[in-house]
């Protein structure tokens, strides 16, 4: 029996939430600062930073095949800290890492596996917008323009199913100080690391050329070890 392409992405966003929780102890320990999250063990032999972008493809792709094997071998064991650096390309970009990382930094890491397995829902809404909603997007108070976002692609009913409520995700859309220090700090990044496309990663300071997915990630990473 063939599964539907939505019942196949529910049944991988699934797995990967389950491998978060099982992968280790030290996945559990997540720091927010200036806009990105690290996880994992603050003396691991190896620091980790992976630029992503919420409106990314390859960036989700690699939520489903890197993220679940990422955290059990290297992250939950204490072998590597990940640091998640927020590249924000676009509106939706910028509401999709704002409620990402809305409320306790514990909750980070299973709303950006949502959000990301969930891409190829919203991001076709993006896609498809309508003039009418555009227009939407781009008048009244910057908060007005981030909730008209959450509601035109379905951003509310899917934090509302990690629990939120109306008005937590009002509250975390509402903050105009963190949306600009998000910008600042992802542009920052970027710059300092010469990153110019996602997902990109960095190991021990070092920008991995030509190094946008797990297949071309994981060996330089075994290596390491």
């Amino acid at each position: 029996m063939k599964l539907s392409r939505l019942a196949r992405s529910g049944m991988v966003a699934a797995a990967a939430l389950l491998a978060l929780g099982n992968a280790g102890n030290w996945n559990t320990r997540v720091v927010e600062e200036d806009g990105a999250h690290r996880i994992g063990n603050p003396d691991a032999k190896i620091h980790m930073i992976a630029f992503v972008s919420y409106t990314c493809p390859a960036c989700a792709r690699f939520a489903t095949e890197g993220d679940p094997a990422l955290q059990l071998a290297y992250v939950g064991p204490g072998r590597v800290e990940l640091e998640v650096q927020p590249m924000i390309r676009n509106s939706a970009d910028l509401v999709a890492t704002m409620l990402a990382g809305c409320g306790a930094p514990s909750k980070f890491m299973r709303n950006h596996t949502l959000i990301m397995h969930k891409q190829g829902e919203w991001l076709d809404r993006y896609v498809g917008a309508t003039g009418a909603q555009r227009a939407r997007w781009q008048s009244g108070s910057q908060p007005s323009r981030r909730r008209a976002i959450a509601s035109d692609l379905g951003f509310y009913k899917l934090m509302e199913s990690r629990g939120y409520s109306r008005v937590e995700i009002d509250r975390c859309l509402a903050d105009d100080a963190a949306a600009r220090a998000l910008i600042a700090s992802s542009q920052a990044a970027a710059l300092k690391h010469d990153v110019h496309g996602t997902p990109s990663f960095v190991v021990d300071g070092v920008t991995l050329a030509g190094t946008h997915d797990w297949s071309m990630l994981s060996p330089q990473l075994a290596a390491r070890f």
